[in-house]
């Protein structure tokens, strides 16, 4: 079969699935299974396809109609132009969290310092923000060891040698330990949100969806502790639902952070509140 008709019937199928974006996911499987870019089917879209490559094709079109999100079939997702390994034991990066580094990246005016990244699972945060600041340290955590191992790995291959992983569940193995930033996207979404059973988020780890006291727990836990990591004039930023950075700054406030504020993302959601310790480095 001719790769234009390939791709048509894909996206017709996919369109009845109920994928928000038929084509778009079509290609980018496609061009998964060829090993091409997108242009290339452009210009070659007359091209026929070689029955094993169809099969394979056909397979992961299925699986995406039964709503499997195209990061885990394809094994990557780009983040801040860089090309992520992904896997089922972390979230897929989402381009609603490239306002979080886009906030770090504001907020390191020094030539030098040390980052955390709290629940870093594939690393994106961390490997993002230490892509554009080389003199900086950039620490990742996380409590699973398979997001550990995939965000080393993601390092390694993208040449990223100013960034290091760790296990570690929350700050629970970084005792006396102090960071000029501190960033995290942690679980903020309430049990019994409808959303948590549409979409791809279906398919990921709940315990990184997931945060009791209506998706609040997780958020207040790092505001009351992220102050005894913090060096003198550091900050604390974090990741938050569309509704729920009222709360969030008053638990900064509460906790004697100063210059609180909030960052809306590219739809226009408040979706990052950071504040400062007070002193100076």
């Amino acid at each position: 079969m001719r790769l234009d008709v390939l791709l048509a019937r894909a996206a017709g199928r996919l369109t009845r699935s109920g994928s928000a974006s038929p084509r778009l996911d079509a290609e980018v499987l496609l061009c998964h299974v060829l090993g091409v870019d997108r242009t290339w089917l452009y210009t070659w879209g007359d091209r026929t396809v070689a029955t094993y490559s169809w099969a394979r094709f056909e397979a992961l079109v299925a699986a995406r109609a039964a709503g499997h999100p195209v990061a885990y079939l394809t094994g990557e997702r780009e983040f801040w132009g860089l090309a992520l390994a992904t896997s089922r034991h972390t979230l897929i990066p989402r381009p609603d969290t490239e306002t979080l580094v886009e906030v770090l990246l504001e907020l390191a005016h020094e030539p030098s310092g040390r980052l955390l990244d709290l629940g870093s699972g594939t690393g994106a945060i961390a490997l993002a923000f230490a892509s554009e600041r080389p003199g900086w340290e950039a620490f990742g955590v996380d409590r699973v060891a398979e997001a550990v191992t995939l965000s080393e790995s993601n390092a390694r291959r993208l040449g990223i040698a100013n960034a290091r992983f760790a296990l570690s569940d929350w700050f629970a193995a970084l005792a006396g330990e102090c960071f000029t930033l501190i960033a995290a996207n942690p679980p903020y979404i309430d049990a019994q949100d409808p959303h948590l059973a549409q979409g791809d988020v279906r398919f990921e780890p709940k315990s990184a969806l997931v945060a009791a006291d209506a998706g609040l727990a997780d958020l207040r836990h790092l505001a009351e502790q992220g102050m005894a990591h913090l060096e003198p004039g550091g900050w604390l930023a974090l990741e938050h639902g569309h509704d729920q950075a009222a709360a969030v700054r008053s638990l900064l406030k509460s906790g004697g952070y100063v210059e609180v504020a909030s960052r809306r993302d590219l739809g226009g959601q408040e979706r990052v509140t950071f504040g400062r310790r007070p002193g100076q480095r």
